[in-house]
């Protein structure tokens, strides 16, 4: 009597997204960036969004020197009309999109972010419009977009770059904290609508990144010794770090996962 095996895909199948569409939003730089290239690398056609149509362009270039296929797109993910017009493009030129990495964030882009903001008792209510506009309603307006062609299809991916305020709170961010919250929420509810539908959602939480938005703090070499003594690890992650687990994600390989947050912080906080 001779029992059959079953033979498992290798990891390097598993990774492999050729013949998928990616949009990573807020791609121009840092880890959108990292992560566009990533998902290109393992054969994905790439939908490069930022604001800056500058930014997503080079980014775009990059990946189709390395003999990737790219393409950049410029938009406000806070704008519902240019989300929706955006999707459509990308559908023209590449396809309908199979994976979607949320990872636009901080204060937008049109917004510097406050390095050393006052407390949030003396905040006025106009200063978290962009907060939430961003790190909140651009991730649903996004997952609004492709949702419904991803359930026709029978498959998809949804990624959202949240951050470890979500999940542990931060003094000095404290509506950043809420939006990204709110993110994480959104995104469990949607794993559930849409798993029977063969899309999965997940997020992926930030510690401290090298990221061209904290560079500014970095020059402080007493700031950064401070920062460091919260993480384990003792170093600040690198975009890679992060584009590592959205590409993981978006794979094959991740296909029986859905619904959570997976920190990506040096051990800044533990996953319970």
């Amino acid at each position: 009597m001779t029992t059959s095996v079953q033979t498992q895909p290798a990891m390097g199948e598993l990774l492999d997204l050729t013949g998928r569409v990616a949009l990573v939003t807020g791609a121009g730089q840092g880890v959108g960036a990292a992560a566009a290239k990533l998902l290109a690398g393992q054969g994905a056609a790439v939908a490069v969004n930022d604001y800056f149509e500058q930014r997503a362009a080079t980014v775009a270039a990059e990946i189709t020197a390395s003999g990737g296929r790219a393409y950049a797109v410029t938009a406000d993910v806070t704008d519902p009309a240019r989300v929706a017009a955006m999707i459509a493009d990308v559908a023209r030129d590449l396809g309908p999109v199979d994976i979607l990495v949320n990872n636009a964030g901080n204060a937008g882009a049109t917004t510097a972010p406050d390095l050393r903001p006052k407390p949030f008792w003396e905040s006025d209510p106009a200063e978290w419009a962009p907060w939430i506009a961003v790190n909140y309603t651009g991730v649903m307006l996004a997952t609004h977009a492709v949702l419904g062609g991803m359930v026709e299809r029978g498959r998809g991916r949804i990624i959202t770059v949240i951050s470890d305020a979500a999940r542990v709170g931060e003094p000095d961010l404290v509506v950043y904290s809420g939006a990204k919250a709110g993110a994480a929420g959104f995104m469990r509810a949607v794993a559930k609508a849409a798993g029977p539908h063969g899309v999965t959602a997940n997020c992926v939480a930030l510690g401290g990144i090298r990221t061209p938005a904290i560079e500014p703090l970095l020059q402080d070499a007493a700031f950064v010794k401070r920062l460091l003594r919260a993480y384990p690890i003792g170093r600040l992650g690198e975009p890679s770090d992060a584009a590592a687990m959205i590409a993981f994600l978006a794979s094959e390989a991740a296909s029986w996962i859905t619904g959570q947050t997976y920190p990506i912080n040096g051990g800044y906080s533990v996953a319970q």
